[in-house]
């Protein structure tokens, strides 16, 4: 067939109403046009829709043109393929069994698309409350991100479960064989499920939440990250400790961050030869020196008993902080200050001294 033949035959219409699978082939052309017109149509909607808003997104900030811009972003393409060709094939004819399969096709995809916009919202919406809560609100931000893993969770199993019920699945029975299996898994993975459920008692409980500074047995450090197997902390030292969440519950912990104050006991000693006039001079200057500092204080200074080189002191006063620096500098101008005071009132600081006294016997 040379091309003029060709020509010929294409420009005869009646090969366009030749039936093929139960349709005209016009129809099928109809359908391929509408197919690739929806595909590229909606493609080019989601482009447009994610750079002109995203760029708002970047200007203003504005949570909504976040969230669009995140949904458009979610969208998966064989989302559109099914969905494009779902809709060009409305204008042909199918039996029963083929229609059925294109509209499970069609509402699995659906329900898929559904479930990746609900994980997005949902991260979405944990981002926005981590940084409008984390510093007034930590133990809030604790929960939420516990919670929405369990979220995460619960949509994607709501979604297999539509899923198996629009394929005709017998989900009541399916369930009911997930509780035998679950119960086998369980035994075979106790540790797992202790932690996993650990860690739901750390979000609801809140023993220590992120960011709190707290001491597990010899380890120290702050709280960074609350998993569902681990709870990470990086230590003062710099490097991260990772514990598993049912050692934590088993365990004292020390939440330092939940401290509303510090109480501070030192002791020091005087030589034995200072006179008793001053002796009883220095618990006042103790509690001056306590005093004159901000955010303190003052509970007792006593002489306390009679050491073996030298007479000791004991002051006790609180630091209205929690903060440990904020005690080292304030112990620090208390030491100076009593240097300066013992110094001018002629005090000494005992040291460690020992009186040897050596008898010599008469020789025989």
């Amino acid at each position: 067939m040379n091309w003029e033949q060709w020509w010929e035959q294409l420009a005869d219409s009646t090969w366009l109403e030749r039936q093929f699978y139960g349709n005209e082939v016009v129809w099928w052309l109809v359908a391929v046009a509408a197919f690739v017109s929806l595909l590229f149509l909606l493609r080019l909607v989601t482009r447009i829709v994610r750079r002109r808003v995203g760029a708002l997104a970047e200007q203003t900030n504005y949570y909504v043109a976040h969230a669009v811009v995140g949904l458009a972003g979610a969208i998966k393409p064989w989302f559109l393929f099914v969905v494009s060709l779902y809709l060009g094939s409305l204008n042909l004819e199918f039996g029963h069994k083929t229609t059925g399969f294109l509209q499970w096709v069609t509402v699995t995809a659906l329900l898929m698309q559904l479930a990746f916009w609900a994980d997005v919202l949902i991260t979405l919406f944990l981002r926005r409350y981590v940084q409008t809560r984390m510093e007034t609100d930590a133990a809030s931000v604790t929960t939420m991100s516990g919670l929405s893993f369990f979220g995460r969770l619960g949509v994607w199993t709501l979604t297999v479960l539509l899923v198996l019920q629009n394929a005709d699945v017998e989900v009541s029975a399916l369930v009911a064989g997930l509780g035998i299996g679950g119960v086998a898994v369980a035994l075979a993975a106790q540790s797992v499920l202790g932690d996993l459920f650990a860690s739901l008692a750390i979000v609801l409980d809140k023993p220590f939440i992120l960011g709190d500074f707290i001491a597990v047995n010899e380890c120290l450090g702050s709280v960074e990250h609350i998993g569902l197997k681990t709870t990470r902390i990086r230590s003062l030292s710099g490097e991260q400790l990772i514990f598993a969440n049912a050692d934590l519950l088993h365990g004292r912990i020390r939440n330092y961050k939940r401290m509303y104050e510090r109480r501070i006991e030192f002791s020091f000693g005087v030589e034995y030869g200072t006179p008793p006039d001053k002796l009883a001079t220095m618990p006042d200057m103790i509690r001056s020196a306590i005093e004159a500092q901000q955010t303190t204080r003052f509970d007792r200074a006593h002489f306390k008993s009679f050491g073996a080189s030298s007479l000791l002191f004991e002051a006790v006063y609180y630091v209205l902080s929690p903060d440990y620096n904020i005690y080292m500098d304030i112990q620090q101008a208390i030491n100076l200050a009593l240097v300066r005071r013992f110094a001018e009132a002629e005090i000494h600081f005992a040291l460690p001294t020992q009186t040897l006294y050596v008898h010599r016997t008469p020789d025989h």
